[in-house]
């Protein structure tokens, strides 16, 4: 279409010179005393006109000579700028290529070219820089060059190059949080990630950092809460952000020293993991464990009472744990036994003939009711569970239970028998 408009602009120009000079008889004439020329006015308007051309050609000529210095010193700033890009580009592949001296001479390459390069002489001129020392910092990382790490990464967070690139000087303080990490600096990590902007701090790189310096100084309540942040966000598949979240709630149980500290951990949890029945036998677990340092009957019945409130959303699903999770609620349920009250024993023996050939079940039960001199019944569940019992350290106390019931009922023969069972197993 351009092509058209400009045809038609020359077609046009065509026919107003044909109808100016075309028939044009005038003439011009011009006094030079003593002297008279006359000149047809065509050749003047031809004379104009190249004169007009030859004064444009001179001066775009003169101009062109002019504008030859700076044009060779455009073209030399350009080469040394693909010059640096490459080395750059070079220092990035051998990077990733684990070449990590090459990139380290790459990037040094292109920072001594940057250093007689004015800054601002380039659009990204300081940008290169930055990146250039970043990489060198990197291979040198790499290479546990931490003096030359050192050097290059405050070479990188000069505020003059950060300037120029807000992008680069985040990613600059990143490296340094991970370089800290794997250094196990868990407080220059932390301050690293301190001198990010408040939008940057947020992003999923900066959690995940965030989440490693919380575990490696032993902050296990941030740490779980960062896990929770991490999860929301979707930066694990959902099996692994369950797993990481699971293991920083069991390390907060086991981290307890008390048991009121032990419960403000176990309300700290969301719902979903208080659902989860490693956390609830780890807190059942600590909260025995604990009681059993030294408390009085007030405080135990308070912590039974508690143990038994965090096992019950268990209890419906029972059949679905697995057999060192049955083994491990049973053993978490038996300190309380003492104080477990009717409607709970009731609840028990439910479970019992819902599961009969449970011998987990069959050990609680009989337990429970030797704790209340149910002499007939705990020796039918021992004994039954003497048989289904493979876990040593129930089948002892199971054997330990039988010969109690026999010394009872004045039977040495068969205590001798069970004290040599339980013996047989410690």
């Amino acid at each position: 279409m351009r092509s058209v408009f400009w045809l038609l602009g020359l077609a046009a120009l065509a026919v107003a010179l044909a109808m100016l000079v075309g028939h044009n008889e005038a003439t011009l004439t011009l006094f030079w005393p003593p002297y008279r020329f006359d000149v047809s006015f065509n050749f003047v308007v031809f004379c104009l006109i190249a004169g007009f051309v030859l004064l444009y050609a001179a001066l775009r000529a003169f101009a062109m000579l002019r504008d030859l210095p700076a044009q060779a010193q455009r073209w030399r700033s350009q080469q040394v700028e693909r010059s640096v890009v490459g080395a750059v580009m070079d220092a990035l592949s051998h990077q990733l290529a684990g070449r990590f001296v090459r990139a380290q001479s790459a990037a040094q390459q292109a920072v001594d070219q940057l250093k007689g390069v004015p800054s601002g002489h380039w659009p990204r001129r300081d940008q290169l820089q930055l990146l250039a020392h970043l990489l060198l910092a990197e291979s040198a990382q790499s290479l546990q060059n931490r003096e030359r790490r050192d050097d290059n990464l405050q070479a990188a967070l000069d505020p003059k190059l950060s300037r120029s690139s807000p992008e680069a000087h985040e990613g600059a303080l990143l490296r340094a949080a991970r370089w800290a990490i794997e250094d196990r600096d868990a407080d220059a990590a932390r301050a690293r990630l301190a001198e990010l902007p408040q939008g940057a701090a947020r992003r999923i790189q900066a959690l995940r950092l965030k989440l490693r310096i919380a575990r490696l100084g032993g902050e296990t309540a941030e740490a779980l809460e960062t896990a929770r942040v991490l999860a929301k966000h979707r930066a694990f598949s959902p099996e692994v952000s369950r797993s990481i979240v699971r293991g920083l709630a069991l390390d907060a149980l086991r981290e307890a020293h008390d048991v009121a500290q032990l419960e403000t951990v176990w309300h700290g949890l969301d719902a979903d993991e208080r659902a989860m029945p490693e956390l609830a036998l780890a807190a059942a677990r600590r909260a025995n464990h604990l009681t059993r340092r030294g408390s009085d009957e007030q405080d135990r019945q308070a912590v039974s009472a508690r143990v038994r409130a965090w096992l019950e959303p268990l209890w419906p699903d029972f059949g679905s744990l697995d057999g060192t999770q049955q083994c491990q609620l049973v053993l978490a349920m038996e300190p309380g036994l003492e104080d477990l009250d009717a409607a709970g024993l009731a609840r028990l023996e439910q479970l019992q003939r819902q599961w009969p050939q449970n011998g987990f079940l069959q050990y609680l039960a009989g337990q429970a009711c030797l704790r209340r001199q149910l002499w007939g019944k705990a020796a039918q569940m021992l004994n039954q569970a003497s048989h289904s019992l493979h876990d040593p350290a129930l089948l002892r106390r199971t054997w330990r239970g039988l010969a109690q019931l026999a010394q009872e009922r004045g039977d040495e023969t068969a205590a001798q028998a069970a004290w040599k069972q339980a013996a047989l197993l410690d």
